[in-house]
C-alpha cells in the first residue's frame, strides 16, 4: 500500500466534500483522481455512503479499493463511523451492543488500511456532549484498536470548544488509561472567526483560539481542515488557516489536514466542488510549504 513518508502537516481529503457529486456525477475513482491531481494523499470516507454494501463489502469491491489506492498513491487516513445506539428506535442499545457496533467498525477499517477512525457517539445537549457510557465503551474497544493499530477519535466540531469539560473528560481518559489508540479530531469549525455577508451566525456563537490547541496536539491524530469560503487570491476568509498551521509546524505536529467543504453552494445544480477544494489545496500548499 502506498505510503507517504513527509513529515508535518499533510494534505487530504474527506470524500464528505463530495457529497453532492458523488455517487452522481463522480464515482471513487474520479474522486481518487481529484485528489491525486491536486497531490492530496491523505483520504477519509463515510463508511456507510463511500463502502459499497457496507458493512459487508463484495470481495471485488475490496480488490478494486486495493487497486485505485495504488493507482492514485491515497493514504487512507480516517474511517468515519457511527456508534448508533438509538438505531432500534424503541430504547437504545446497551454498552456490550454499542461495543460490538463499534468493534464490527474497528475490523472493518483495520482491514482497508485506516489507521484513525472518527467515532461519532450519541450527543445528550446542544453542545454535542456524548452519552454518559461513552468510557465504558470506548475502554471495552480498546485491545481490539490497539490490536489492529487503530485510533479512535471524537470530532470536536461546533458549537463545542476547545475549552471545555468534555474536552477536559477526553484528556483525562487518555491519560487516566495511558492509551495511544484514543484521541481527537478538531475541526477547524471550531476556529470559525468571520461569517460573510448573508451566512446565519448563532446569536450564541462561540469560539476557540488556535493557540488552545497546543497542549491538545500530542492526542489530535488528525483533523477535518473544515472551509468555507475561498477567494480567488485563494484564500479562506473565515477561518485562520495561516495561524492554526504556523502552530502545528512550530510544534512539529505529524498528521493529515482532511479538506471538508461545507459551503451552502456545494449542493447548488452545475457547481463542481472539486475547483473548489484545488483553491483551498494551493492555500495548503503555500502554508505547508509543501
Amino acid at each position: 500500500m502506498y505510503q507517504y513518508n513527509r513529515k508535518g502537516p499533510k494534505r487530504g481529503i474527506s470524500l464528505y466534500s463530495y457529497s453532492a457529486e458523488y455517487g452522481m456525477t463522480k464515482n471513487l475513482e474520479d474522486c481518487f483522481e481529484d485528489m491525486y491531481d491536486m497531490g492530496a494523499h491523505g483520504l477519509e470516507i463515510l463508511a456507510n455512503t463511500h463502502i459499497d454494501n457496507y458493512p459487508t463489502p463484495s470481495e471485488e469491491w475490496l480488490d478494486n479499493w486495493f487497486k485505485l489506492l495504488d493507482k492514485y498513491e491515497i493514504v487512507p487516513v480516517e474511517y468515519g463511523n457511527w456508534i448508533d445506539s438509538r438505531v432500534l428506535g424503541f430504547r437504545e442499545l446497551t454498552t456490550e451492543e454499542s461495543y460490538e457496533m463499534l468493534a464490527r467498525d474497528i475490523r472493518l477499517a483495520g482491514k482497508l488500511g485506516f489507521t484513525v477512525m472518527r467515532t461519532k457517539m450519541p450527543v445528550i445537549n446542544g453542545d454535542l456532549e456524548p452519552v454518559k457510557n461513552w468510557r465504558e465503551i470506548i475502554k471495552m474497544a480498546l485491545p481490539l484498536a490497539e490490536e489492529l493499530n487503530i485510533r479512535m477519535c471524537p470530532e470536536i466540531h461546533t458549537p463545542s470548544v476547545l475549552n471545555s469539560k468534555m474536552i477536559d473528560d477526553y484528556v483525562e481518559f487518555i491519560e487516566q488509561t495511558g492509551t495511544k489508540n484514543f484521541g481527537l479530531n478538531i475541526d477547524f469549525s471550531v476556529f470559525r472567526n468571520h461569517f460573510e455577508e448573508g451566512e446565519h451566525k448563532s446569536p450564541n456563537f462561540k469560539n476557540s483560539k488556535p493557540e488552545e490547541m497546543i497542549p491538545l496536539l500530542p492526542y489530535i491524530y488528525c483533523c477535518h481542515a473544515k472551509f468555507n469560503h475561498m477567494t480567488d487570491d485563494f484564500e479562506e476568509t473565515t477561518i485562520p488557516f495561516k495561524e492554526i498551521i504556523d502552530i502545528m509546524k512550530e510544534h512539529q505536529w505529524d498528521g493529515y489536514l482532511l479538506s471538508e467543504y461545507e459551503g451552502a453552494d456545494k449542493y447548488e445544480p452545475g457547481y463542481e466542488v472539486g475547483q473548489t477544494l484545488r483553491k483551498q489545496h494551493i492555500m495548503l500548499k503555500r502554508y505547508i510549504g509543501d
